[in-house]
């Protein structure tokens, strides 16, 4: 069993004294930006953001410096996320600027949280490792995660396949430090199940997906008020990582049921902006 060490436990402690509710407004894919994450810390929900959702790198000081100097210490905190994958060419960037904006949470995904804990641990932040399986939590442990980031089925974006209830009771067999779960949780009722199960933190990504401070489009924004949980398609044809799409998006792009079945290469290397991507006309969004 991991233990969760004291200061872990009182930086915690400290996050939640500033929240509403033990919320946490996700970081999602061409979605979150710098408004999104204002209103939410403004409101009481802590507020992140991809760093990748910033085209260059001088966006992304753009949007650190508009959060940075928009949120005080009355308000809730906010986190960082970042791909870790080695085929990530802004990695180092990125981690600079960790170093410089200091965020209370840096979460990282698709890679292992070793290659950001000395910069975050060095100003007193904490890191939180996205997995979808009990092996990847016991390896995101292994590699100096301060807690982990459970994405249950159900999940918008990159999703998971184990159902929320045992994924956590897994977990909690070998690890009690602080744990954020997400899938499917929209609700207050959702937040207070979660903190039945012993979860610091809820994962809300899809009830903000059409909010107006959202980096959609109207027509994305429209077609999450029309779909159902059952116009979701679970594939790994469009990153490579299994993730949930609206099925009307992935008509409108033309890619039949078989496309979908495909399994993409996860590659991370190019602008992920540039050129066609089918992310960027293949929606995501969550039960």
């Amino acid at each position: 069993m991991t233990k969760m060490t004291s200061s872990t436990s009182q930086r915690i402690a400290s996050i939640k004294s500033r929240l509403r509710l033990p919320a946490i407004c996700a970081p999602m894919f061409l979605v979150t930006g710098p408004d999104m994450v204002v209103s939410a810390c403004k409101s009481g929900v802590l507020g992140t953001f991809p760093a990748t959702n910033a085209r260059t790198e001088d966006q992304l000081v753009s949007w650190l410096d508009q959060i940075s100097t928009s949120i005080t210490k009355a308000d809730a905190p906010w986190a960082l996320n970042m791909i870790t994958h080695n085929s990530y060419g802004r990695f180092d960037a990125e981690l600079d600027l960790v170093r410089q904006y200091q965020p209370d949470l840096v979460i990282t995904a698709l890679g292992g949280p070793h290659r950001v804990t000395d910069v975050v641990h060095g100003y007193g932040g904490l890191v939180f490792a996205d997995v979808n399986s009990p092996k990847f939590a016991r390896k995101a442990i292994e590699k100096g995660a301060d807690g982990l980031v459970l994405i249950c089925a159900g999940a918008g974006g990159h999703t998971g396949e184990y159902a929320m209830i045992p994924f956590v009771e897994e977990v909690r067999t070998f690890f009690d430090g602080p744990i954020i779960v997400g899938g499917g949780i929209g609700t207050g009722r959702g937040i207070k199940a979660v903190e039945a199960l012993g979860v610091d933190f809820a994962y809300l990504g899809t009830r903000f997906l059409a909010c107006k401070e959202s980096l959609i489009n109207d027509d994305y924004r429209q077609m999450v008020w029309d779909s159902q949980m059952e116009d979701l398609i679970a594939s790994r044809a469009i990153t490579g990582a299994l993730g949930n799409w609206m099925r009307a998006s992935v008509e409108a792009a033309g890619l039949t049921e078989e496309a979908m079945k495909a399994v993409a290469k996860i590659d991370f290397s190019q602008d992920m902006h540039a050129g066609t991507k089918a992310w960027k006309h293949v929606w995501s969004a969550g039960q």
